[in-house]
């Protein structure tokens, strides 16, 4: 049933017909929207759509789809244009939405090389340890990891903060299954209000911040009505979780040589890639590259001295050896080799597929009808809702394609619609569909279904709460 409100859900999306903003070449663009390469195109991508959605029952990744219709797409479309004498029409086109890519594909490859760095030196996973060694009750701990991932998120992705803070729950949940699935839901919610506020904390905010629709500083007007949406229903759900204390564990996990310097090396590339784009007027891809070197020269450092940190301690080898690392010295190229490889082209197929459809046509109506005819504001709010049944990528991209004529407080508003609004299910974000993997058979998506009023409540709050405090941006 949810493939289906999916699928119709995109069609909707995707079937209405217009101008398209692909472009930048002078060349006359042809309508194609009720041309047979149209319909074609809209098929060829909700069938890849199905298939991204199927990637739990089939197995396959969600990359190898989407990179297939953005190809299958592009040519029919440069096909056309070239028996119509415009050869030139969809190359430009194409090129257009490929740098858009490539910068986000670079900020983002930096961002989860960093991460992957931090992983390795143990940082989450002395977090992780830290919390399960001090007998916190399960009330305590439902607040304290729906907190973490509020806060974490922000800076270290939705994501990757959700699987964290997921195996905290699992690690101390034990057998009690209403803890960890209400845990797990309040992990989501969290992480997905926590990456809104920040133009690091999902793609969809890098995407607007990264087009200039909002300054960086801009973003955090949107902390209290993230909070809100957090707030919200976390209060309601935590009067359902027992008040009893998980069995204790001994477990201690320390962080690895050079994980502080890390961590310091992280914050000053993103200082860097704000100051580049703010006092520069440089694209924020290259701060974050420029921070990769950081990140380059400190991993030569380590490998320098690692064997003679390794010698340092020959009575404890073993201690030794779990402070500084694998016995294969640090390799930042290991790092970036560990990147999400399969989000990077899954988001390649989405941009490509999107700008495809825009460039054809089927954006400018669409535009029409919500920003014109249903007013910004509800038009923002139905991108929110939009966003909980098919992936906020597509949906925002979208949204960016159609560049409606908006002010700073309405482009906050889909920010923030699009950030929290796939909270409302387990599949409306990234955390979610990860958790129902990591927690299989405690968090489910009808575990979460069942509390989506409450999270609603928190997502309609969060709404009001935004256009009230911050009037003076609309």
């Amino acid at each position: 049933m949810n493939l289906l409100m999916k699928c119709f859900s995109l069609t909707v999306l995707l079937g209405l017909s217009g101008t398209a903003l692909a472009s930048e070449t002078s060349e006359q663009l042809l309508d194609l929207t009720n041309h047979w390469v149209g319909f074609f195109s809209v098929g060829v991508f909700i069938l890849a759509y199905l298939l991204v959605m199927a990637e739990e029952y089939i197995h396959l990744r969600k990359s190898k789809p989407v990179i297939l219709a953005a190809g299958i797409i592009w040519a029919a479309i440069a096909a056309v244009y070239a028996s119509n004498g415009l050869p030139h029409a969809a190359e430009a086109a194409v090129r257009h939405n490929l740098l858009e890519y490539s910068e986000l594909m670079l900020f983002l490859l930096v961002a989860m090389t960093y991460i992957n760095a931090m992983e390795e030196r143990q940082v989450f996973d002395a977090l992780r340890s830290w919390l399960i060694q001090k007998g916190f009750n399960f009330r305590q701990l439902f607040w304290m990891t729906g907190t973490l991932a509020f806060f974490i998120s922000p800076v270290a992705d939705n994501l990757t903060t959700a699987l964290l803070m997921c195996a905290v729950v699992l690690a101390v949940g034990g057998t009690n299954m209403r803890f960890v699935s209400l845990a797990c839901i309040n992990i989501v919610i969290a992480a997905n209000a926590g990456g809104a506020f920040s133009p690091f904390g999902d793609i969809t905010t890098l995407m607007v911040w990264q087009k200039g629709m909002v300054d960086f500083w801009d973003f955090f007007a949107l902390f209290i009505p993230s909070a809100v949406n957090f707030l919200v229903p976390a209060a309601i759900m935590s009067f359902a979780i027992p008040n009893e204390k998980p069995e204790s564990c001994d477990e201690e996990v320390n962080m690895r040589r050079g994980a502080k310097r890390i961590i310091v090396l992280f914050l000053l590339t993103i200082t860097t890639a704000v100051s580049f784009h703010n006092f520069l007027h440089l694209p924020p891809v290259i701060g974050m590259l420029t921070g990769l070197a950081y990140l380059q020269f400190f991993g030569f450092y380590l490998r320098k001295t690692h064997f003679k940190q390794k010698n340092a301690s020959p009575f404890d080898a073993k201690k030794s050896e779990q402070r500084i690392g694998d016995v294969v010295p640090f390799d930042i190229f290991t790092k970036i080799a560990r990147a999400e490889w399969d989000t990077l082209f899954f988001f390649y197929g989405v941009v490509l597929c999107v700008g495809g459809l825009g460039f054809i046509g089927y954006l400018g109506l669409a535009s029409e009808l919500m920003y014109n005819e249903w007013g910004a504001t509800n038009a923002n709010i139905a991108i929110g809702v939009l966003s909980a049944i098919v992936d906020n990528i597509p949906v925002m991209f979208a949204v960016l394609t159609m560049n409606p004529d908006m002010s700073t407080g309405q482009w906050l508003l889909v920010t923030l619609t699009a950030g929290v609004g796939g909270s409302l299910l387990s599949i409306g974000s990234a955390a979610g569909v990860a958790l129902m993997g990591q927690a299989s058979g405690k968090y489910t998506f009808f575990s979460h279904l069942k509390w989506t009023p409450v999270i609603a409540l928190g997502y309609v709050a969060s709404i009001v709460v935004h256009m009230w405090i911050n009037q003076s941006y609309f």
